[in-house]
């Protein structure tokens, strides 16, 4: 009998060389071959006749060869079949089919799948997907035993592998025989009240129904994932992983933290900064840091929130409330600019209360970069903005208390895990490891007023803490600093339960006052004068413009290159008279602040920029965007790029430029543009049409790969685990024993945190 930990190259019909093909799609074990599901099913059983077939619907058609042949267009060779029950007849084409050449031949038998299009009177498939009924896979396989897979059944349908040599029939002869060695006593770890409450089917059952599903089943139910035994692997799968989160919320919050104290003086300090009137959303995020803030457990918090919603400000109020308790924030940024942007909002707004403020970052002269350190070791530094370079093993805090990481997404989520593990280390252990929040964390009494108008100095601030610090000298030397984790792309709930699900979520839904809704409008390349007159009439009306140029063929060089050109162009030739300046990732970076400056101070009135100003910049006079290239641009980052603009109270304007021919997706991304500026109808139609994988425009996105379950299709599934999953965890009840949740424990330990490495439990 097989196990599901047996390794797949032991099941027959593999061997080492095939296992080896499988190992690159993620099939290791017995285990994993069956979670390998049909990505759809074919009703073999009723198959439809030709003559039932009907323009623009999708069909299956079993018929015979009757003709095929290579033929050749000027554009592109084309191959043709013909197919036929008895009189009637169906062609098949396929574009560039050249390697079809030798495929089919006449009296055989063919499955058939696609769109019927009606094509000058006759019925046609362009495109189909085909199998061949009645070949063996060069092997000698039992014909009858392998007809009986085909024929006269539901049939499963798999991805190939290997380049086609694993075929769709192949995987289905491969499982069914797994299927049949499989051993009986199948492991189960979902307690028996939550199966009997759902109406689960037991784990056999379901591995065998989802690939091998009863002649009765409905195909709609079947193709929607939700017959009773795909509603059983998805929740199970979901399940595992909500409890494997939610454990290690459990265990954070069973760890010693800092209990920070909000008495009137910080909520005064936190009024001073504030430039207006908070949003409803603000207050509340606000309101749920604090909270957390107080408890003597380390907070992990996301926040999300639109662009220009208004997550920095919460962020500074929240590193007020540390500071006034005598800790240090540190700040993290993905990039060297957006660091830059930080340190100068928070110079801004921070510096005139009194509170320091240093930026750490790579390409800092050496000196600086010492000076910087010391200031950070002896605690000078009451915010220290920075990128990577904050986590370097020389960085030493005197005392941490408060760590923002932001823009998250680019730091990968298993990055984030690890970054957090080294946060949360143990302020003046005395053993020094050099990242944020870990290690020698020493503690040397803040120095005196480093410069005038320093808020607050050592004496001051240890009488005013002085109850505060009571209450944590037993505990802050082994205490972890806060995490708010920022993000300014909007999540969809889903993908939030998942991918942030250790993190308990603030969202700011409501944007500040004064913004503006911006107008979005798409034209083609061709239109580029009428444009930049548009662009020149609001300029001279006082306003500024950015002109965005994309990323081609994901070359830095190229991307520079582009903006250089556009720059070049612009200055010279159509807006010679303007002033006109570009900014790009590669420049100086005394050079990238001092054009900055230049641009939020009015002085630059066109800014000539490649993707750097996505996040960050803030400049509220800047009311018209030209993007350049549109159609090349992801949809999340055309709504981030978009979000530098409408910042202050003129109507502003985002103008799309294409060029070329416009894929029919990236039509569909045009068109939501111009549809809405909800960041998270965005955001969702974004997941929906490039999945979680690549949701942030990079596979380092850190998401597991579900084996089943999907975040778009199963989201009623996903908040129905997550809250069973709290429920076991919770510990045991009238419905759930203590035996059943260890049962669990171990179930997710053994199968599912293997599986993903996102959830890390101890």
């Amino acid at each position: 009998m097989l196990e599901p930990s047996t390794p797949v190259q032991y099941v027959k019909g593999i061997g080492p060389r095939l296992a080896e093909i499988l190992g690159a799609k993620g099939i290791h074990t017995v285990d994993d071959l069956l979670h390998y599901l049909p990505f759809r099913y074919e009703d073999r059983l009723n198959p439809r006749t030709i003559a039932e077939l009907r323009a623009g619907e999708m069909a299956t058609v079993i018929a015979e060869v009757r003709t095929s042949g290579l033929f050749r267009t000027r554009r592109m060779p084309i191959f043709q079949m013909t197919a036929g029950q008895g009189r009637t007849r169906l062609r098949c084409i396929w574009f560039n089919g050249t390697y079809l050449k030798d495929k089919f031949k006449p009296g055989q038998m063919v499955a058939l799948y696609g769109r019927v299009e009606d094509s000058r009177g006759e019925l046609e498939l362009k495109q189909p997907q085909f199998e061949i009924l009645g070949e063996s896979d060069g092997e000698a396989a039992d014909q009858k035993a392998a007809a009986s897979l085909e024929i006269g059944r539901i049939v499963p349908i798999y991805e190939t592998a290997g380049q086609g040599r694993l075929t769709s029939r192949w995987f289905r002869r491969v499982i069914h025989k797994t299927l049949e060695s499989l051993t009986p006593d199948l492991p189960e770890g979902i307690p028996s009240a939550i199966r009997k409450r759902l109406n689960l089917v037991p784990p056999r059952e379901a591995l065998w129904r989802v690939h091998w599903p009863d002649e009765g089943e409905s195909m709609q139910t079947l193709m929607n994932w939700r017959t009773p035994a795909h509603i059983r692997m998805i929740f199970e799968e979901l399940f595992f992983i909500e409890l494997g989160l939610e454990l290690k919320r459990r265990q954070q919050k069973a760890q010693t933290g800092i209990a920070f104290e909000l008495n009137d003086r910080v909520r005064d300090a936190i009024k001073k900064i504030l430039p207006f009137h908070p949003t409803g959303a603000q207050k509340r995020a606000l309101k749920e840091i604090a909270a957390d803030m107080q408890k003597p457990f380390p907070m992990r918090r996301l926040l999300q929130g639109d662009v220009g919603s208004g997550k920095t400000l919460v962020a500074f109020e929240a590193a007020i409330i540390a500071i006034e308790s005598g800790h240090q924030v540190a700040l993290m940024a993905p990039t060297e600019i957006l660091a830059q942007q930080h340190y100068f909002s928070a110079r801004r707004i921070l510096e005139p209360s009194g509170y320091r403020i240093v930026l750490l970052t790579g390409s800092l002269e050496d000196d600086r970069k010492r000076e910087t350190r010391r200031h950070i070791a002896q605690g000078n530094a009451q915010l220290v903005i920075g990128t990577h370079a904050l986590i370097e093993q020389k960085v030493e805090f005197a005392k941490l208390g408060l760590v923002i990481v932001d823009e998250q997404h680019r730091f990968g989520v298993l990055q984030r895990f690890k970054l957090m593990r080294k946060q949360d280390g143990h302020v003046g252990t005395g053993t020094s490891n050099g990242h944020v929040g870990t290690g020698a964390l020493s503690e040397p009494a803040l120095s005196d007023r480093t410069k005038k108008g320093s808020r607050m100095g050592p004496a001051e601030r240890s009488s005013a803490n002085s109850s505060a610090q009571t209450h944590r000298s037993s505990t802050t030397s082994a205490a972890e600093p806060d995490v708010v984790v920022m993000t300014a792309t909007p999540i969809p709930r889903t993908l939030a339960l998942t991918l942030y699900g250790d993190l308990d979520l603030s969202t700011l839904d409501e944007m500040p006052p004064g913004r503006t809704p911006i107008v979005t409008k798409r034209v083609g390349d061709e239109r580029a004068d009428e444009v930049w007159h548009f662009v020149r009439k609001h300029v001279t009306a006082g306003h500024q413009a950015y002109v965005v140029c994309p990323v081609i063929e994901e070359s830095e060089d190229n991307e520079l290159k582009a903006a250089m050109k556009m720059y070049s162009e612009l200055s010279k030739k159509v807006f010679p008279d303007l002033s006109v300046a570009v900014l790009h990732g590669r420049m100086d970076p005394d050079l990238k602040e001092r054009v900055m400056r230049l641009f939020q101070e009015g002085k630059i009135q066109i800014l000539v920029s490649t993707t750097v100003i996505e996040v960050g910049v803030d400049v509220p006079n800047a009311a018209v965007m030209v993007i350049e290239h549109a159609e090349r641009f992801g949809l999340a980052q055309l709504h981030q790029l978009r979000g530098r603009i409408g910042r202050g109270a003129a109507k502003s304007f985002c103008i799309l430029m294409t060029g070329g021919k416009v894929s029919e997706e990236a039509e569909r991304r045009l068109d939501e543009m111009v549809r809405t500026n909800d960041g998270f109808k965005i955001a969702e139609l974004d997941l929906a049409m490039r999945g979680p994988g690549e949701f942030f425009g990079t596979k380092q996105a850190g998401l597991p790969s579900f084996q089943v379950a999907s975040l778009i299709r199963d989201r009623d599934l996903l908040e129905l685990a997550k809250k069973e999953a709290a429920a076991v965890i919770a510990g045991p009840n009238s419905e759930i024993s203590q035996a059943e949740i260890d049962r669990a424990l171990k179930h997710m330990r053994t199968k599912w945190q293997k599986t993903y490495g996102l959830v890390e439990v101890g």
